[in-house]
């Protein structure tokens, strides 16, 4: 089976639909295999994953770390050692924005040669762009549907959440422009798109494994 990207509108339902997508073709979802090999490539453990000083408070995750734009050094990390003495040291590491992007870039290709996975966002729509065996999707949705699915998942009033649909696709699509040179919301970047204001969740991620179906598997070997 093709290896899957989902590129979304925050709020159309992008990331539901990955999950359901995985369950229906028993693949993986990228982001734990991205942490394990941003921590493996930045040399931390799991455990060292949370001891990182953050310059976007308000960003919570890792992950959303690695993908909105943000200082020249996004991200600071400390990194505990021990020299032949047994003697604990603690180093600070800094994780500038190019640094971040060859990670990512890095982590989608390992888990292409794996296969059976789906990538939802960071770039993987320009990463395995031209590679054999990959099904680009694009999931959208208009603002009044965007505006109702975030107020239910983050509890905020209706202009919260048009701003907060406004702020995160301006994110993604200067992150995506800076760092890969694409213009997200290009059409031709994709095999498929999918409007969620005409289609259910469940209706739309049948609609993705019948495509993956269809795609020509890559070449092994």
């Amino acid at each position: 089976m093709a290896v899957i990207t989902i590129s979304r509108q925050f709020g159309s339902g992008g990331r539901e639909i990955a999950a359901q997508v995985c369950e229906l073709l028993g693949y993986r979802y990228l982001d734990k295999l991205l942490i394990m090999q941003v921590a493996a490539e930045a040399g931390l453990s799991g455990k060292e994953l949370a001891e990182f000083s953050e310059e976007q408070p308000q960003v919570k995750s890792f992950l959303e770390r690695l993908l909105l734009p943000g200082p020249h050094d996004v991200i600071r990390v400390a990194v505990r050692s021990r020299d032949v003495s047994g003697e604990e040291t603690l180093t600070v590491k800094h994780l500038d924005e190019a640094r971040c992007a060859s990670l990512v870039r890095s982590a989608i290709h390992t888990a292409y040669q794996q296969g059976d996975v789906v990538v939802v966002g960071r770039g993987g729509q320009a990463t395995l762009q031209e590679m054999a065996g990959v099904l680009h999707v694009r999931v959208e949705a208009p603002m009044g549907t965007r505006i109702l699915r975030i107020q239910k998942r983050e509890a905020v009033d209706a202009e919260a959440a048009r701003r907060l649909a406004i702020q995160r696709d301006q994110a993604a699509a200067q992150y995506l422009k800076r760092l890969f040179g694409i213009q997200w919301d290009e059409p031709t970047l994709y095999h498929i798109l999918i409007n969620t204001g005409k289609w259910e969740l469940e209706a739309a991620a049948q609609i993705i494994l019948n495509a993956a179906r269809q795609l020509p598997a890559k070449a092994t070997g």
